[in-house]
């Protein structure tokens, strides 16, 4: 199993990795609980690899992360708490599952685009109170937004151009692709399938 790989801007890394595993031991380890096992068990039987692994950096918290999160038929749990942690609210800090199935999109996205990057990563989960405060600003954020529920992440990958990473997340048909050229990002989700632009 690949270890995971962890770094944090302006703080010494050692010290962010203790804090991040005892804060996962007392609090996201029980947040996972919300998944059920049959949630998880359906994402993995739609992927056929054998070891999944991604790289993950976080714009706003500058949190890095490559690791395998997928491995002999299974989820890594304690990789889909680091996951969780990085992709977590930075405006309250409020760490949330985050779908297998969006992981899994993520994944199959990679493999499309032929690549081995990291995912630059706008926005993760987002708690009701974040989300609120973007659509006051922003109308076209949706009131009901998957980012909630730990299943919208919204990405860009250096070098690539964006309209290229939209095209494959929708010959993929899996999800919501949404596009925005001003901002330079591509949102997925694991709703139903659909397309937009802002």
């Amino acid at each position: 199993m690949n270890k995971p790989i962890i770094e944090s801007r302006n703080i010494d890394e050692g010290s962010v990795v203790a804090s991040r595993r005892g804060f996962l031991k007392t609090v996201a380890s029980a947040s996972l609980l919300t998944l059920s096992g049959a949630e998880i068990s359906n994402a993995a039987i739609k992927s056929d690899s054998p070891c999944k692994t991604l790289a993950l950096n976080n714009i706003h918290t500058g949190d890095k992360l490559k690791l395998t999160y997928f491995e002999q038929d299974h989820y890594i749990e304690d990789a889909l708490q680091e996951i969780s942690y990085v992709l977590r609210d930075y405006h309250t800090g409020a760490v949330h599952p985050i779908d297998p199935a969006l992981l899994d999109q993520l994944y199959d996205l990679k493999l499309a685009l032929g690549i081995d990057k990291s995912f630059y990563v706008f926005s993760g989960y987002r708690s009701p109170r974040t989300n609120a405060g973007l659509r006051k600003r922003n109308r076209s954020v949706s009131k009901s937004s998957l980012h909630m529920q730990g299943r919208a992440i919204d990405i860009h990958v250096d070098g690539l151009e964006t309209r290229k990473i939209r095209n494959a997340a929708l010959a993929m048909r899996r999800g919501g692709v949404g596009y925005s050229q001003r901002f330079d990002f591509v949102h997925l989700d694991t709703g139903s399938f659909r397309s937009w632009q802002v």
